[in-house]
C-alpha cells in the first residue's frame, strides 16, 4: 500500500471512530474521480454533479461498512459505479446515441463547401470541443455496462482484479466486458477518426462546424473545454499521437482525455447535508 492510499485509510478510520472533522478530507481526496466517472457516464455536467454529491452522500453515510477488505479507492468506484449503473436514464441517455448516429454525422461533413470549414472550426477552442465532445459520445454509444467496464479500464486505468472487484464480477467476465467494449470504440476509431488515420474521413474541425449549425455545440456556451481539470504529467497528445501506430494512437485518443476536477461547490454542500442532520453519519 503507497502513501496516498494509507493517509486516506487512516482518514477513514478516524472518521469511524466519530472525528467529523475529517469528512472535508475525505470528500476533496474522492470528489474528482467519482465526478470524473460520473461525467463520461452522464455527458451533461450539472447531471453529473448531481449523481456525485448522491454517491458523497452513500460514501459518507457508509463509511463504517468500509472493512478494509479491498483498497478504498476500489470501494469507492463501487459505490458509484452501482449508482450510475442503477439510476434512472439519464437526459443525455434519452438521445439514443449510436455507433450509426455517429455515422450519420460523419457523413453530413461531405456536404460543406470548403469555406465553410474554415469559419467557426478555426477557432481551435470549438474544434478540442468536438474532439472531446466525440470521445464521450462514442462512450454513449456503449450500454451502461460496457461503458463502465471500458472507463474504468481505459479512462481510470484499473487493473483486472479491481475492475471485477468494484463490478462484482470475475476478472475474467471484467476483461470480457471490457475487451467488448474497447472493441466497438477502437474499431469505429479506426475506420473514422482522421486523427488516427490522416485517410480516415471525420474530422474534428469539419465536426465542429456541423455541431456548431446543429446547435449541438455552443460556442459561448462550452461543455468540455472549458471545463476545470487537472494538468496532466504525461507527454503531450500531439507528440504521442506521431510516434506509435494506428491501434495506439486511437488508445492514446481515448486516454488524453482530461482529469475533471469536480465543482469546488461540493464539499460546500456536503457541509450542508452534514450539518443538517438529515443523513445519520458514521453509524452501523
Amino acid at each position: 500500500m503507497n502513501t496516498v492510499e494509507t493517509e486516506i485509510e487512516n482518514l477513514v478510520e478516524k472518521a469511524k471512530m466519530g472525528d467529523k472533522d475529517v469528512l472535508d478530507e475525505i470528500i476533496l481526496r474522492i470528489q474528482d474521480n467519482i465526478y470524473g466517472l460520473a461525467i463520461r457516464m452522464l455527458f451533461i455536467p450539472a447531471d453529473a454533479e448531481d449523481a456525485t454529491q448522491e454517491i458523497l452522500v452513500k460514501v459518507v453515510t457508509h463509511l463504517c461498512t468500509f472493512r478494509g477488505e479491498s483498497r478504498f479507492d476500489t470501494w469507492v468506484y463501487r459505490i458509484a459505479s452501482n449508482h450510475l449503473m442503477t439510476m434512472r436514464k439519464s437526459r443525455a441517455e434519452r438521445w439514443k446515441m449510436t455507433f450509426d448516429t455517429c455515422i450519420k454525422n460523419i457523413d453530413e461533413q461531405a456536404s460543406l463547401k470548403e469555406d465553410e470549414t474554415s469559419i467557426e472550426a478555426e477557432q481551435s477552442l470549438i474544434a478540442e470541443e468536438a474532439k472531446r465532445a466525440c470521445i464521450h459520445c462514442l462512450m454513449r454509444c456503449l450500454s451502461r455496462e460496457f461503458r463502465n467496464a471500458f472507463m474504468l479500464g481505459e479512462i481510470f486505468g484499473v487493473t483486472s482484479q479491481e475492475g471485477a472487484e468494484i463490478l462484482e464480477l470475475t476478472p475474467t467476465a471484467y476483461r470480457q466486458r471490457l475487451s467488448r467494449g474497447r472493441k466497438k470504440v477502437m474499431d469505429f476509431l479506426l475506420r473514422r477518426c482522421d486523427i488516427v488515420d490522416l485517410k480516415n474521413p471525420c474530422s474534428c474541425r469539419k465536426q465542429a462546424v456541423v455541431h456548431v449549425k446543429k446547435k449541438i455545440i455552443h460556442p459561448e456556451h462550452l461543455l468540455f473545454t472549458t471545463h476545470p481539470c487537472h494538468n496532466r504529467q504525461d507527454k503531450d497528445t500531439d507528440t504521442l499521437l506521431n510516434e506509435f501506430d494506428q491501434m495506439a494512437r486511437a488508445a492514446i485518443l481515448i486516454r488524453s482525455q482530461p482529469k475533471y476536477t469536480a465543482p469546488g461547490t461540493l464539499v460546500e454542500s456536503m457541509k450542508c447535508l452534514i450539518d443538517s442532520r438529515k443523513y445519520k453519519l458514521l453509524s452501523t
